[in-house]
């Protein structure tokens, strides 16, 4: 039947199709895409990369798992059919780099074995362009890249953090998920018209990840020191296994609950200890010293006590001066203490600090004060505890309350706005135990500093509460002479 062809339509006449809209903004433009550069190496590497399994399938099947084995390095990793979305960074490894044992004495050849013996058999009927991606997919390194721009749908522009320099890549689907900051463990493959990604591992990675990274390199720039010349592809290529076992690092990290803690650095696991004293009056007497910030007579205004001025009950700060963790904070609350009648019931938030405060009790109170029990919970056995009992939905309500107040409010920006730039003075186990102001004065320690600030920038960004109050990163950058952060 006549009708009018997609090429003898006008840009600006009405679509063919019936859409109702211009032609340039319905099939041609999808017309386009579907014979682009990106499109083309796309439907190449498919059909590549099914010819390569089908073929791995029939010949390598049995040694799959030994390839797995190998990719993770270790003996005993999770089982593949667990690990959710690992195939998109394996299989590449098992079809062009997994080498058996035996061939890894000498020089590593440019394939490994499933890709070499594919060439054999079939090299002679691959298209120029299958040829092309064969020979990226096998010589160009797989490296850590940070996402510099990210324009969703289209495209990425990415550094590579090992050897430099920035790529665009044609990226559809990542590029809608990636964020400026993102570290992504993946390899490049740079064809006619196109640069595009030919690995990318599941997992992207924060910003703090930068500071593994940026350690990575200093240890290949000191390898190749003696002879004058920047990193290149060819050293990564040369240490891709260990590159590889930063990345599994990295990865199992982030699969791991994180590790919280209190300011001292003892793991946070909160304990409840219950006592029985002689009476409320003696604990309080021998106790209240340990409130540092409050007197006693402060303390006894705001006890609980009979028509007779007998003591009842009260509440006691345990507290000491100054902070291990936080230098400008004057005071750190180690506990608190609520002694009702001949109760007196200690809560704090570690295992150590349990075992100090109760050692305090019976020094002070003798026999006087009876241990009964100590109770130990996770900050999750106590979140879900604090569920069933309604008390997390009622806190964080009365959180909220209290920041509608602009007194208040105002109050709790300025606390947390002098806590952020405070770490600009602070020791950094991270930067070689030097605070951010000394490590900004190198390359490497600049990097990691601004790569911290990003991550501390997207972690005031979330949450609820106090989550809602969010510091001035930029603040912080102005302290330390760097570029503030593009909007």
């Amino acid at each position: 039947m006549p009708s009018n062809s997609r090429e003898k339509t006008g840009r600006n006449d009405p679509c063919p199709c019936g859409s109702g809209r211009k032609h340039k903004h319905c099939c041609l433009k999808a017309a386009a895409a579907e014979d682009s550069p990106w499109q083309r190496q796309r439907v190449a590497s498919d059909r590549l990369t099914d010819d390569l399994l089908a073929f791995a399938r029939r010949k390598f099947g049995q040694d799959f798992l030994e390839a797995w084995d190998d990719f993770n390095q270790t003996p005993f990793p999770a089982p593949y059919e667990q690990t959710e979305g690992e195939a998109q960074i394996f299989l590449p490894y098992y079809l062009f780099d997994w080498e058996r044992p035996t061939r890894r004495r000498g020089a590593r050849p440019r394939a490994g074995v499933v890709g070499r013996s594919f060439l054999e058999r079939f090299g002679g009927s691959l298209s120029e362009l299958e040829e092309l991606i064969f020979t990226q997919a096998t010589t160009q390194p797989v490296s850590f890249y940070e996402v510099l721009r990210s324009e969703p749908g289209e495209s990425l522009v990415l550094r590579d953090l090992l050897i430099g320099g920035d790529t665009t890549v044609v990226e559809r689907s990542a590029s809608g998920m990636l964020l400026p900051g993102d570290i992504v463990y993946a390899q490049i493959w740079r064809l006619p018209e196109v640069n595009a990604l030919g690995r990318l591992a599941p997992i992207p990675f924060p910003p703090r990840n930068k500071v593994e990274i940026v350690q990575w390199r200093a240890k290949l720039r000191k390898r190749i020191a003696r002879q004058n010349r920047e990193l290149a592809a060819a050293d990564v290529l040369r240490c891709a296994e260990e590159t590889r076992a930063l990345y599994l690092q990295l990865r199992d990290v982030r699969h791991l609950p994180p590790r919280l803690s209190n300011t001292d650095g003892d793991p946070l696991v909160f304990h409840t200890l219950t006592f029985q004293v002689g009476s409320a009056q003696v604990a309080f007497d021998a106790l209240a010293p340990l409130a540092w910030v409050h007197s006693k007579e402060e303390l006894f205004e705001e006890a609980e006590v009979d028509p007779d001025g007998v003591l009842c009950g009260v509440e006691i700060e345990w507290t000491k001066p100054g902070n291990k963790k936080f230098k400008t904070w004057d005071n750190t609350i180690l506990g608190r203490l609520k002694i009702s009648g001949r109760s007196l019931v200690a809560t704090v938030n570690s295992k150590e600090r349990a075992a100090t405060i109760r050692g305090e009790i019976e020094r002070r109170l003798g026999i006087l004060a009876v241990h009964l029990s100590t109770v130990a919970q996770t900050p999750e056995e106590l979140m879900k505890d604090r569920e069933l009992r309604g008390e997390a939905r009622s806190a964080e309500a009365e959180e909220s309350d209290l920041l509608r107040d602009p007194a208040v409010r105002e109050e709790v920006e300025a606390q947390m706005q002098a806590l952020v730039e405070s770490w600009v003075y602070e020791k950094i186990p991270v930067l070689g135990g030097r605070s951010p102001i000394e490590a900004v004065a190198d390359p490497d320690g600049r990097e990691i500093v601004e790569a911290l600030l990003l991550d501390m920038e997207r972690q005031h960004g979330r949450g609820t509460g106090l989550g809602t109050i969010r510091p001035d990163i930029d603040a912080v950058r102005r302290l330390l002479n760097l570029v503030p952060a593009l909007a």
